[in-house]
């Protein structure tokens, strides 16, 4: 392995990545996290890895053709006193699954919305392609280097060097940068935070981010941190060295969190296992005011091709982990949640009819979660399809009415303050209107 200028340091508790390691890192602001209405917005998207079945997370049950095309798997109509054993009426069309409970609560609240027939316009089946089509925002393209979300991060940096970097990478406008550098505080901005052993493709790109399995075990290893010492840190004071500065201070502020110590606010319970302890770290690095604005995770386990069950079942198990895990950390940021946008996404859905296993297969729209921040709650949002064979997606799957690109693209700008969508999303026009009315205008 060649290290030069692009560095990935990993031990399973560390993984560092400065790709290129930029002007816009070399010269940013350290926007330390502020507080009250000067806080950070952040985005923390979820990823529910291997398909989940949309049909039976935000169940249709007002469409006659759901029955008729699943037993095993049919989650039954609303009944009262039969909450557990039932879909949870949402709009007396759609209903949640009986084990998401604790955001059927948020959604009547109006804190969670509903983006349903949602995904990608690519045809592809594939996990492999349609995660990277997702992450890198680019259906159909498999050349595409960088992640969307990287690409969100770049743009948003500093609305006064937007669109100054050179061509060919040198540095622009020093002045104002190193000025700004000199009114900073600090404090370390980490602004874009995976927590999981390897960074996600949405993260990958040329803005600096940083993947952790383990804020307990976050020591990093001395000998990669000597490796990154001798390429970037110098005798000289110069550029480079302020970056490898800055890096380890980023390291620093992480390894003063404590996490042992951390205790959730509100009667926050996560669940057990590595997601709900992921949620517990990024909830934790939010009100350390480090500056993150976009947090990622992942929750696999939704390939049911066999064996899904229906209230009950393996599906039930994953949808009630994701529930509890989202609404915990719902409760655990309280008020901060004005400034903080959830977000669940998959690579595509499931078939409408089951298989003769009991599962169901790779299929092509589905639906999305979103919570907080200026969510315009307690709707299911987008244009429903319908169920009957002769509105399918080739005959088999719920056709898709949302490009994923239009939900990412109304977040980015309505949350996120970016601009620029076209460099965000490359190839594809966003226009407003086909934004979903996701987020109210503030």
């Amino acid at each position: 392995m060649t290290i030069g200028r692009r560095v990935f340091v990993k031990n399973g508790a560390i993984a560092l990545m400065a790709m290129g390691l930029p002007p816009g890192f070399l010269f940013r602001p350290l926007l330390a996290g502020t507080r009250g209405s000067d806080r950070k917005k952040t985005l923390v998207c979820i990823f529910q890895r291997g398909a989940v079945d949309g049909l039976s997370m935000v169940v249709p049950f007002g469409d006659s053709a759901y029955a008729g095309s699943r037993r095993a798997t049919l989650i039954p109509a609303p009944r009262r006193g039969a909450e557990e054993a039932s879909a949870l009426d949402l709009d007396g069309f759609f209903g949640l699954h009986p084990a998401m409970a604790p955001l059927g609560d948020l959604f009547q609240r109006g804190e969670m919305a509903v983006v349903h027939a949602v995904g990608s316009p690519h045809p592809t089946r594939s996990h492999f392609d349609a995660q990277d089509f997702m992450e890198t925002g680019t259906p159909g393209e498999k050349n595409t280097k960088e992640g969307w979300l990287n690409r969100v991060l770049q743009e948003t940096e500093c609305s006064d060097c937007r669109g100054r970097t050179l061509s060919d990478g040198s540095m622009h406008d020093a002045d104002h940068a190193v000025g700004q550098i000199g009114m900073a505080t600090t404090v370390p901005s980490l602004r874009g935070l995976a927590i999981g052993p390897a960074l996600p493709k949405s993260l990958e790109g040329s803005h600096p981010t940083l993947a952790i399995s383990d804020l307990a075990r976050f020591s990093g290893d001395e000998s990669g941190r000597g490796a990154f010492e001798r390429l970037y840190r110098t005798d000289h004071g110069d550029q480079i060295s302020s970056a490898a500065d800055e890096a380890f201070d980023a390291v620093r502020v992480l390894e003063g969190l404590d996490p042992e110590r951390y205790r959730p606010d509100r009667g926050a319970a996560y669940p057990n296992g590595s997601f709900g302890d992921s949620l517990r770290q990024i909830a934790q690095v939010i009100k350390a005011d480090v500056g993150v604005e976009v947090a990622f995770a992942d929750l696999g386990g939704w390939d049911t091709h066999a064996n899904q069950g229906a209230v009950q079942g393996a599906l039930a198990r994953r949808l009630a982990e994701l529930s509890r895990g989202i609404s915990a950390l719902h409760a655990d940021l309280g008020d901060r949640m004005e400034d903080v946008v959830i977000l669940t996404m998959s690579e595509f859905g499931r078939t409408v009819r089951e298989n003769g296993t009991g599962g169901t297969d790779h299929g092509h729209a589905n639906c999305m979660l979103a919570l907080g921040g200026s969510v315009r709650g307690g709707e299911v949002l987008g244009d429903w399809p319908g169920l009957e064979i002769e509105q399918l997606y080739e005959g088999r799957d719920l056709a898709l009415t949302t490009d994923f690109r239009d939900v990412f693209g109304e977040i980015v700008r309505r949350h996120l303050g970016a601009d620029r969508l076209e460099r965000i999303f490359p190839g594809y026009e966003i226009r407003e209107e086909r934004f979903r009315g996701l987020m109210r205008i503030v």
